[in-house]
């Protein structure tokens, strides 16, 4: 007999379908509603990314996708090792590739095949040679204990299910005094229960957001010190629903693990 799938297990299978689409329709159509803007590169430029960053980049990593620039935040340095946790179409991976420079080395994890093909293709086609793409969760991260010396991500973290266990295996994964970088979406009030119950409402990076405490306290139980988010703003695109309004946020938070 068939085991039945946890609602957990449900809602992973249906955001991991969801971006694995996304990667696969036409440049054009990429959408996600934690996006503002009309065209990609208008979306990309409303959260964060400036002209010149984009223009140096493969174009078709510009998917629409994300609440943030963790790159432009994380003051990368030539020679770091950085991980990017839900790299899609590879845009942070390429951005932070050009900050590290040739002697460093950057990583994308994804859970999705047809991402993580889009993100390879992408590199090829322009040559990047300090750069991969490990097919992986992020709650299970493909990497090293104690291998990298920044860890970026971009409106992910809240489509996960288990958040903890993802600051878990960042911490994991971070050398000592190795910093986060993150652009998420949270909560300031709690949200309708349909909306929390709506697998759309998860993949769109809403129904899977927690309270900001709640975010900000999981970070700090996976250990992590410093925590500062570096800077919010409410979420208030014009097709959210009005029960929604006003209630999210979208935050960068830098956080470090301690020198042992």
């Amino acid at each position: 007999m068939k085991r039945k799938k946890s609602r957990k297990e449900k809602i992973k299978d249906f955001v991991k379908a969801r971006y694995g689409e996304l990667a696969k329709e036409d440049e054009n159509k990429a959408t996600c509603s934690c996006c503002g803007g009309k065209s990609l590169l208008e979306q990309a430029q409303a959260i964060g990314y400036s002209v010149k960053e984009l223009k140096q980049i493969p174009e078709s990593a510009i998917m629409g996708l994300g609440c943030g620039n963790p790159v432009a935040l994380a003051s990368l340095k030539e020679g770091e090792k950085v991980l990017d946790l839900g790299s899609g179409g590879g845009i942070d991976v390429f951005l932070a590739a050009n900050k590290v420079g040739d002697e460093g080395w950057v990583i994308g994890v994804d859970m999705t095949e047809e991402m993580i093909k889009k993100a390879k293709d992408n590199a090829k086609k322009s040559g990047y040679r300090n750069v991969e793409f490990r097919l992986g969760e992020i709650e299970n991260l493909p990497v090293e204990d104690n291998s990298v010396d920044v860890v970026i991500s971009n409106c992910v973290i809240n489509l996960s299910v288990d958040k903890l266990k993802v600051f878990k295996e960042s911490y994991r994964a971070l050398k000592p005094n190795g910093r986060m970088m993150i652009s998420d979406i949270v909560t300031e009030k709690d949200l309708p229960d349909e909306v929390r119950k709506s697998f759309p409402a998860w993949a769109e990076c809403i129904g899977g957001a927690l309270k900001k405490r709640d975010y900000l306290s999981a970070i700090k139980k996976a250990g992590f010190e410093k925590i500062t988010i570096v800077s919010e703003s409410t979420f208030s695109e014009p097709d959210l629903s009005e029960k929604i309004k006003g209630k999210i946020k979208s935050i960068k938070v830098e956080a470090y693990k301690p020198r042992e």
